[in-house]
């Protein structure tokens, strides 16, 4: 090889080290060697519901102020309590943020997997940040976990049961009874509250969550399920389903939601107020 072809070599290869490194950053979030850990007292998980809204006017900022207790918002919009990427598996960055996902990762103490997400919209600027602050909080010392999910599950159609493997993680009381076990490993002694999605609307198709039925039911279906669950595996529910919404007219979705799914401001006090009153009346 002459002197020009070899230089030319080094130099191509250099250039493609570089870009490797460029696509590896882009792709790939640096973590930290240490993590500090840092204590609260409350840890919400859950969807759009509790994490879209992260002002003063969201659920978990006005639960905080009215408890009294440090309470951190680890909801993710999107998110569902099972997994749905059957083809990818674990290797899913989507489905690691669903409640199985994120639980297995407290229980392990890792969140690799989280860490490798990279956000694309603004709907989910605050993935990163939130990934970064779950990762340091001391689970051993949280008092309450307060778990609402339920309508990507529904709306995406996961099976509610799979009778054959009770702990699938690809069913929604499969995922959901996985991941209570993850929690009790975490810390038996923490307080564990699931609190079920709200009624709703479908206002593109026009349907009630009553009209709007998928291969496995309808909403309620789910909260059925899910309050069975809380039953069998000894933890807290609240029903935010039934008599809570009001249904008679097709127009009321304007009351309490902004899209017939997620809360408007009165929306989000009202269901503030009720989980604090529960919390409150059943210390």
């Amino acid at each position: 090889m002459d002197a020009r072809l070899w230089k030319r070599t080094i130099i191509y290869g250099l250039i493609a080290t570089v870009l490797l490194g460029i696509l590896a950053a882009a792709t790939f979030r640096i973590r930290p060697g240490h993590v500090e850990r840092q204590q609260v007292q409350v840890v919400i998980l859950g969807d759009s519901i509790m994490g879209n809204t992260r002002d003063d006017t969201a659920i978990p900022a006005q639960l905080e102020k009215v408890l009294g207790k440090s309470v951190f918002n680890s909801a993710f919009g999107g998110t569902c309590v099972g997994r749905i990427d059957r083809e990818y598996r674990l290797t899913n960055t989507g489905d690691s943020l669903s409640l199985v996902g994120l639980t297995k990762a407290m229980a392990a103490d890792d969140f690799g997997v989280q860490q490798t997400l990279r956000t694309r919209d603004s709907a989910s600027v605050y993935f990163e940040s939130t990934i970064d602050m779950l990762e340091t909080l001391e689970f051993s010392e949280v008092e309450l976990i307060v778990i609402m999910y339920g309508l990507n599950d529904y709306y995406s159609g996961m099976p509610i049961y799979n009778e054959e493997d009770p702990l699938d993680e690809y069913s929604f009381t499969g995922a959901l009874r996985k991941s209570l076990l993850y929690l009790r490993k975490v810390n038996p002694d923490m307080r564990i509250l699931l609190v079920s999605t709200t009624y709703n609307w479908n206002i593109i198709e026009e349907l009630t969550c009553e009209e709007y039925v998928t291969e496995y039911g309808i909403q309620e279906d789910y909260v059925r399920a899910e309050a069975g669950i809380a039953e069998e595996m000894g933890v807290e529910f609240l029903d935010l389903y039934h008599d809570v919404y009001p249904h008679e007219k097709w127009d009321d979705w304007k009351i309490y939601t902004f899209d017939g799914l997620h809360p408007n401001e009165a929306g989000r006090q009202l269901l503030a107020d009720i989980i604090c009153e529960y919390l409150q009346k059943n210390p």
